[in-house]
């Protein structure tokens, strides 16, 4: 079997950063106590984090749908006499 590219990890490891340092916002800004421009920043922060995962994550999926081979049919589907 084929090794999977080197950057492979860092992309696994760059979301679980990401997706942490998410949940670190969230808690923070749900405590309720930080200043009108802190907040702001933060959702701001927020927003980047939450498109970079979402891309990581439709990448990802990408990808498995290639190794499943979903989205070639079978030629007992294309038409085939049943």
């Amino acid at each position: 079997m084929a090794k999977p590219p080197a950057a492979e990890p860092d992309r696994v490891a760059q979301f679980e950063q990401a997706l942490q340092e998410l949940e670190d916002i969230v808690q923070r800004m749900e405590r309720g106590d930080l200043k009108l421009e802190e907040s702001l920043k933060l959702f701001e922060r927020g927003v980047a984090l939450t498109r970079q995962c979402r891309d990581a994550l439709e990448t990802a999926e990408l990808r498995v749908k290639q190794l499943m081979g979903v989205g070639a049919t079978p030629a007992a589907t294309q038409g085939g006499d049943a």
